[in-house]
């Protein structure tokens, strides 16, 4: 393995990180930083710090951070830079992300057993499943695994590993392409251009649409999806995968798995629905007070409205302005589009209003505009989303991993307890 530039820009970034880490156990291994109360230990240990990661942050009045970087000095970029920025805390030069283009097309190829595999899958079988079981019938090609089994230091964990990164993400847009092929088209694969980038071969080989705007969509949608932190369902799962050491094959395909779950990857398709109910309802230019109207109605139902709302978030987030002004560009008369600006509109003044101003944040997230403008192009069949969402989201998990094993991070094994120690620890502060 040569020491190509992405390889010294991590090994460069791990150093910086242990650096960090030194001084802050030199300052206080003991501090604490976090107390948890057993609200959060029975929900979900929403909000408790117990995780360090160093590839994003999400900040509640600015949104999402790659490295250093805002939404809004990354959106325009490739995603090969994107996790070259994940990985390195750098964006590449023209050499690097060159370099790096030229690696991920001669390891492209698809091994033609993983056909084999999807294509004897049932008919229905959800998408989300084949991408999870098309990457993990790849195991056998693990570089970490086979380095580990002759004997491998734990220093050089990493640089397996990123062998085995690059070697997957080579592959996921022919291989989400691929699926959508067979599970929606004639079964016929489209061939890899090595003429495009990653997110344009991708485009190209679903064949959708030639619309030079689809294949910008989705390097838009692959840049904004690429990582959340470390504490969501996907990217945990992941984690917690590989700090046993599993291979990233094992520990990509979980965090898809988790992915696939309706808490977490499926909003983009709730979005989508909803606008498609009023679509129907109301036409494609619904009056704003008929909108008012069905809004309060859902909530008057109990039910929520798809999109808006966010765990960490309390401003619009930015992503969803990143997708609104590609939209206005590109697919300004798109009805979806046009009834997704006008909620945008309507729905935080009610929220925000709504039982007297309960609704901790009214504001848009990144799934109240993305689902429309992949509709606009063709892109119909609600249960690839989450492929799509999946294809960007294995940069995060990969990249966490690589430096998570470059540190020497342990296994991951937080203490559990029982209701029934909870209740005595509670009788003894009576």
């Amino acid at each position: 393995m040569d020491m190509s530039d992405l390889k010294k820009g991590i090994q460069n970034h791990i150093i910086e990180l242990q650096s960090e880490i030194d001084t802050i156990f030199a300052k206080g291994r003991d501090s604490v930083v976090s107390e948890v109360n057993i609200g959060q230990i029975y929900g979900g240990m929403r909000g408790l710090v117990a995780l360090v990661c160093n590839t994003s942050y999400v900040d509640p009045y600015s949104g999402l951070y790659i490295g250093e970087y805002t939404t809004e000095t990354f959106s325009n970029k490739l995603p090969e830079e994107i996790f070259f920025l994940l990985s390195t805390g750098k964006f590449p030069d023209t050499k690097s992300l060159a370099e790096f283009q030229n690696e991920l097309n001669e390891r492209a190829p698809i091994p033609e057993y993983v056909w084999d595999v999807l294509r004897d899958l049932p008919q229905d079988t959800h998408p989300m499943t084949m991408l999870s079981l098309g990457i993990l019938s790849m195991e056998n090609e693990s570089v970490f695994k086979k380095a580990y089994q002759k004997g491998l230091k734990k220093s050089e964990y990493w640089q397996y590993s990123l062998e085995d990164a690059i070697n997957i993400l080579a592959k996921l847009p022919g291989l989400a392409g691929g699926i959508y092929r067979i599970r929606f088209g004639d079964g016929h694969l489209i061939p890899h251009d090595s003429g495009l980038d990653w997110s344009g071969n991708l485009a190209h080989m679903l064949g959708v649409s030639d619309d030079a705007g689809f294949a910008d969509l989705i390097r838009l949608y692959l840049v904004l999806h690429c990582d959340h932190e470390g504490g969501n369902v996907s990217a945990f799962t992941s984690r917690v995968v590989n700090s046993a050491l599993s291979d990233l094959y094992y520990a990509v395909s979980a965090g898809l798995n988790g992915l696939a779950g309706p808490l977490h990857g499926l909003a983009n398709q709730e979005c989508l629905r909803f606008i498609l109910e009023i679509h129907e309802k109301y036409g494609a230019d619904p009056d704003e007070e008929a909108l008012r109207t069905h809004i309060l109605d859902v909530l008057n139902s109990g039910n929520v409205i798809p999109g808006y709302g966010h765990a960490v978030l309390r401003v619009t987030d930015p992503r969803f302005i990143a997708f609104m002004n590609f939209g206005e560009t590109n697919c300004e008369s798109s009805p979806c589009f046009k009834i997704a600006k006008k909620l945008f509109s309507v729905v935080p003044d009610i929220l925000m209003h709504y039982k007297e101003g309960k609704v901790a944040n009214p504001w848009p997230n990144v799934d109240a505009m993305s689902g429309s403008l992949l509709h606009h192009y063709g892109v119909n069949e609600f249960d690839f989303y989450t492929v799509l969402f999946g294809v960007s989201r294995v940069m995060g998990f990969c990249a966490q991993n690589i430096l998570a094993q470059g540190l020497g991070q342990p296994i991951i094994r937080p203490k559990s307890v029982t209701n029934k120690w909870v209740l005595e620890r509670l009788k003894a502060k009576d």
